[in-house]
């Protein structure tokens, strides 16, 4: 079970529906027979060390992730990584198509398998086919840096229904698939070329992803979790105000730009150590990827550094946590803190925001969040903030850790109506509201 919001919005699902889940074993060069577990029919589909070094932790992760996330460290372009890359997707397209049943559907997930909808289509034109991209889509001016950018636009256009987190992504797309490809758009529908001389319609356009709200629901009211919650704020010496960051450890996630926001208030004497405290949580992430590993190190520096320079015999300026935790100490942390900081430079969605908003059922604390989220398109009334100007993200940590309980619960009220009425059950149907549109059955 790997943790994150794909899984929880999709398991339910595919009980339902008694789907069949094609997934990476986990491991390096593991070899594991399809099997059941818990209702879902797993096709685990094996990769070799090699092929997680170059597709993985290469191409995926070391070319994809940084010009998605508009080259915020640059990205390496190597042709070995992506053979590795068409390598990896075709034995997934495989995999897929050996699985689904006459005139069935397949459902592609993000951008480590791009190419799989072209692959799964020129195999098996029968299947229904959509695609979901759980990060950014560039625009045209970093997307065409892509040596390789026409074949992932051609991957992406094999699916019926492909989905975006903004409609500022999925606008980018179609430029690309204009300019790139000279085909046919209109508004989100664009006109893609068949093997006989005619044309089939794909549909591009945004479908925000939420979380399961039932089980953090759950959580928030449970007694237990309360009192951990008051044992938390204990643990940190009764500070007035708790700043909560979670996030994994990942240079797009803004860690460094809200630790040196947070720095200089306690250097200007705006706020005390004895008065606040920030607990950072960042999970290990992709620690053989160069660009991560010393994105540790200056974290873990300028932590060290302000702790050394602020802290007293009983207070903490930033408590840093390098690990993950369950979902159960994470609600509890929540509800611990007095605001949240989502200060990412370039996020998807942002789900960590939609968790805490969902488990604040007494309507206080404060979302402080960044423009540059798919979640800064749907919740509205967070304290919005654009992380490179540290001026504001200092001037947006004031705001909150100043605002009146009246107006923490005005905001709050109007945030948590927002995840709760557009959950991931709700994001779901939509999409296959819209597969079924396109390509009905």
């Amino acid at each position: 079970m790997s943790p994150g919001g794909l899984v929880a919005a999709l398991e339910p699902m595919m009980r339902r529906v008694h789907g069949a889940w094609v997934g990476w074993a986990g491991q390096p060069d593991l070899d594991v027979a399809p099997f059941e577990h818990d209702g879902i029919h797993l096709i685990p589909v094996s990769l070799s060390a090699a092929e997680v070094a170059e597709y993985y932790e290469g191409f995926a992760n070391d070319t994809i992730w940084p010009l998605y996330h508009d080259v915020i460290a640059p990205p390496q372009f190597h042709r070995e990584w992506w053979d590795a890359y068409v390598t990896v997707n075709r034995r997934f397209a495989e995999a897929a198509v050996a699985a689904v049943g006459e005139n069935g559907t397949v459902w592609v997930h993000d951008y480590q398998l791009q190419l799989v909808p072209q692959m799964v289509r020129e195999l098996r034109p029968d299947v229904t086919i959509g695609y979901f991209h759980h990060i950014p889509f560039p625009a045209h001016g970093l997307y065409a840096q892509l040596p390789w950018r026409d074949q992932v636009l051609r991957g992406l256009l094999g699916a019926d229904v492909i989905g975006f987190q903004r409609v500022q992504d999925a606008t980018y797309f179609l430029t690309a698939v204009k300019r790139r490809l000279r085909y046919e758009v209109k508004g989100s529908h664009v006109a893609v070329p068949d093997d006989q001389g005619g044309t089939r319609t794909a549909l591009a356009k945004a479908f925000p992803i939420s979380i399961d709200t039932a089980p953090y629901l759950e959580l928030a009211e449970r007694e237990d979790i309360k009192a951990r919650a008051i044992e938390i704020r204990e643990s940190l010496g009764n500070p007035d105000r708790i700043l909560l960051g979670v996030d994994r450890l990942d240079y797009t996630k803004g860690i460094r730009h809200r630790i040196k926001a947070y720095g200089e208030l306690l250097a200007e004497g705006r706020l005390k150590v004895e008065n606040v405290t920030l607990v950072q949580v960042a999970s290990p992430s992709r620690e053989r990827v160069d660009a991560y590993v010393h994105l540790r190190d200056e974290i873990e520096l300028a932590v060290s550094r302000i702790n050394g320079d602020t802290d007293t015999m009983g207070h903490t300026a930033i408590r840093y946590l390098h690990q993950g935790y369950p979902r159960e100490e994470m609600v509890a942390l929540y509800l611990a803190a007095d605001v949240m900081l989502v200060t990412a430079l370039r996020d998807g969605m942002n789900l960590v925001a939609k968790e805490y908003v969902a488990t604040r059922a007494d309507n206080r604390g404060v979302l402080v969040l960044s423009e540059f989220t798919g979640a800064a398109d749907e919740l509205r009334q967070a304290v919005r903030v654009n992380p490179h100007d540290i001026e504001g993200v200092k001037e947006a940590i004031m705001t909150a850790v100043e605002m009146p309980p009246a107006e923490q619960s005005k905001r709050m009220r109007s945030l948590r109506r927002r995840v709760l009425d557009n959950d991931v059950n709700a994001w779901s149907s939509s999409f296959l509201a819209a597969l079924d549109e396109v390509h009905p059955h």
